[in-house]
C-alpha cells in the first residue's frame, strides 16, 4: 500500500516542528537513534546543526547560546551514552536557570521495559535538573509536545526540558498539526505588595540590591541601572552573574561568591533592607548561607523571583513577589523614592570594588592578576569572557571588569570543562565579537576535544589558559583540611602548544607577565584565534594564599 502523499514521517514533522519554534542552531553529536530528525533537517538549510565532539561539550554549548540569545538552546543527543553525557549540560542550565530543549533519541516502543540497547528511563534519569521530561510515543502528537517544551522551558524560572524520542515514531508517518511558536510565559506583578514593598525600602538607612540569577535581559539592566544610578543605591550582583551591571558603573558594588570582597559582605551584613532580583540566595551568593541567617535573615528581605517555588524556600523574606526581572525593573524604573539616599554610601562601594579589584602582586614571574586586570585596556567591552570552573577563575572574577550584559558565560553551578564550549558556542553565534576562554589546564581537558569544532566552524576564540598541573581547588582544599597528604590532584598534561597547532590554531606559552601583551595583542589580529598557555608555579594558589600557607 502506498503512503499518501500528504504524510510525513515522524522526523520530518519534528524538524518542521522545530523550526516552527524559531530554531535556527541546534548543537549535538549524531546518533543512529535519531535518524529520521537530522533526515528533516536536511530540508531546513536555515537550521544549522553543529556536529560536536561529546554531548557534555555540546550541551554547554546550547546553554552558552540560550544564555546569549534569550532562546532556547537545542540539543540533540543519541540515547543512553549519548544522553548520560549531556546530564551536565542539563544540571548547568537548570541550577543557572538557562532554557534549554534537549531531544534524547529513545528505543522503540515495542522494546520499552526490556532494557533494550541503550535504554534508560529519561524521566527518572533527568528528574532532578529538568523542568519537564516528555515521550513522544506517537507521530500526530509530536507537534503538541515540542509546543508543550519549548512553553515550559522559557515559562516562570527558565529552564531545561527533555523529550524522549522513540525510534519506530521517527519512523512512522501521520499528518501535521503545525502549532505557532511558543509564549514565553512569565509572572506579572503584584502592584498593592510592590508599593508596600518600596515603600518600606525608601525609609532604609542602608540599602542594598543584590541581581542574579536568570530571566534577565537588556532592558532589565538598563531599568535597574538607571533606577540605582538616579536614587543613589549600591547594586552588588550574585556568583557569576557579573555582567548585570557594567562593572565600571557608579552603582556596581561587586560580586558575591568564591572570595567575595570582604568589605561588600560586611555591606550585606550590615544592610537593613535588602532588595534582592531574580537571585535565588543560593549557597555561593550566600557563603554557605552563612552572611544571611537562615531562615530569617538578621537584615529585611524583598525578593523578587520568577519561580515562585523558590520564594521562601530558605529565607523567609518581609515581601515576597513572584514576578520576572523584566517586569519589575521596568516598574522600579518609574518609582522615585522621594527622597534621595545618601549618594556617598554608593560611591564608597564602588570605589571598594575597585580597590579589590586592583591587581595584587604574589612571588613568581607571572602575575596573573595583571594580566587579568589589563585585559580592559586590549579588549572591547562587549568582549564575551567565558569560564569553567577552578581556582584559575578566581582572578578573572576578581580583576576583570565586566561589560554589560551578556559578555560574562560562566556556570553558577561550577561545572568544569564549559569555558571552551561556550567561548564556541558564542563565537558561532557572533563571529564579530571578541571571544576570551579563561580555562584552567585541568578544566580545558574535560572538553578540549571541542577544539575540531571550532575547526570545522571556523568559529575560533582566544583561549587563555591557566596551567599549574594539578587541580588547584581541590589541592587548596586538601592542604587546608588535610595538611600535606596530597593525593589524586598532580596532573600529567600535554604539550599545550602543539596540541592547539595540530588544530590549525596558533599556540604560545608565556612564563613572564612582559610576554604576554604583544602575544595577545597579535592574537587579536589573527582570524585563527590562539590558545595562549600561562605557566603559573603551583605556590601560587589564588589571589590572596600560597600554597604553603594553607592550613597553618
Amino acid at each position: 500500500m502506498g503512503i499518501q502523499s500528504n504524510l510525513l514521517n515522524g522526523g520530518q514533522i519534528l524538524a518542521n516542528s522545530l523550526v516552527r519554534q524559531g530554531v535556527d542552531l541546534a548543537f549535538g553529536v549524531p546518533g543512529e537513534s535519531f535518524l529520521p530528525l537530522l533526515n528533516g533537517l536536511v530540508d531546513h538549510p536555515e537550521c544549522r546543526f553543529i556536529t560536536c565532539r561529546q554531548e557534555g561539550g555540546a550541551a554547554y554549548m546550547a546553554e552558552a547560546y540560550a544564555k546569549l540569545t534569550g532562546k532556547p538552546g537545542v540539543v540533540m543527543v543519541t540515547r543512553g551514552p549519548g544522553a548520560s553525557n549531556a546530564m551536565i549540560g542539563l544540571h548547568t542550565a537548570y541550577q543557572d536557570s538557562t532554557p534549554i530543549v534537549l531531544l534524547v533519541g529513545q528505543v522503540g516502543t515495542d522494546m520499552v521495559e526490556r532494557e533494550a540497547f541503550q535504554e534508560m528511563d529519561y524521566r527518572r534519569m533527568f528528574s532532578e535538573c529538568a523542568k519537564w521530561v516528555g515521550s513522544i510515543d506517537r507521530v500526530d502528537r509530536i507537534d503538541e509536545f515540542v509546543s508543550h517544551a519549548f512553553h515550559v522551558a522559557q515559562a516562570g524560572r527558565k529552564g531545561p526540558v527533555v523529550l524522549a524520542l522513540p525510534e519506530d515514531v521517527l519512523y512512522m508517518f501521520g499528518q501535521e498539526k503545525p502549532v505557532a511558536p511558543a509564549h514565553i510565559v512569565q509572572p506579572g506583578l503584584d502592584s498593592i505588595n510592590f508599593s508596600k514593598a518600596l515603600e518600606e525600602f525608601s525609609r532604609a538607612s542602608k540599602p542594598l540590591v543584590i541581581a542574579g540569577g536568570g530571566n534577565w535581559n537588556q532592558g532589565a539592566c538598563n531599568a535597574l541601572r538607571a533606577w540605582a544610578n538616579r536614587e543613589g543605591v549600591p547594586v552588588a550582583t550574585s556568583f557569576r552573574s557579573q555582567d548585570l551591571i557594567d562593572n565600571l558603573d557608579p552603582c556596581f558594588a561587586g560580586d558575591l561568591g568564591i572570595g567575595a570582597n570582604p568589605a561588600l559582605t560586611k555591606r550585606v551584613q550590615d544592610a537593613d533592607y535588602l532588595l534582592v532580583i531574580g537571585e535565588r540566595l543560593g549557597e555561593m551568593t550566600t557563603a554557605g548561607y552563612s552572611i544571611l541567617a537562615t531562615p530569617q535573615a538578621q537584615t529585611k528581605i524583598i525578593h523578587v523571583l520568577s519561580g515562585s517555588e523558590e520564594l521562601g524556600r530558605v529565607y523567609r523574606p518581609e515581601y515576597a513577589l513572584n514576578c520576572s526581572p523584566e517586569i519589575f525593573c521596568k516598574a522600579l524604573e518609574d518609582i522615585k523614592m522621594g527622597q534621595q539616599y545618601e549618594r556617598s554610601a554608593m560611591n564608597e562601594a564602588h570605589a571598594e570594588y575597585l580597590a579589590y579589584s586592583t591587581p595584587v602582586t604574589v612571588p613568581g614571574d607571572l602575575q596573573l592578576a595583571r594580566i587579568m586586570g589589563g585585559l580592559k585596556e586590549l579588549i572591547p567591552r562587549d568582549a564575551i569572557v567565558t569560564n569553567g570552573a577552578g581556582n584559575f577563575a578566581t582572578w578573572v572574577h576578581r580583576f576583570y571588569p565586566y561589560g554589560p550584559f551578556k559578555t560574562q558565560l560562566a556556570p553558577a553551578n561550577g561545572s568544569m570543562g564549559y569555558g571552551l564550549p561556550a567561548a564556541i558556542a558564542a563565537k558561532i553565534e557572533q563571529p564579530d565579537k571578541v571571544v576570551i576562554a579563561v580555562c584552567g589546564d585541568g578544566d580545558f581537558m574535560m572538553n578540549c576535544q571541542e577544539l575540531a569544532t571550532a575547526a570545522r566552524y571556523k568559529a575560533f576564540p582566544i583561549i587563555l589558559l591557566v596551567n599549574n598541573s594539578m587541580l588547584g581547588t581541590i589541592r587548596m582544599h586538601q592542604e587546608r583540611e588535610f595538611k600535606s597528604r596530597v593525593i589524586a590532584t598532580e596532573l600529567t598534561n600535554p604539550d599545550f602548544v602543539k596540541f592547539a597547532d595540530s588544530f590549525g590554531i596558533p599556540g604560545y606559552r608565556v612564563t613572564k607577565t612582559e610576554e604576554f601583551a604583544p602575544i595577545f595583542t597579535k592574537a587579536l589580529q589573527s582570524n585563527q584565534g590562539a590558545l595562549i598557555e600561562l605557566v603559573l608555579d603551583q605556590e601560587v594558589i589564588s589571589p590572596s594564599k600560597l600554597l604553603s600557607q594553607l592550613g597553618k
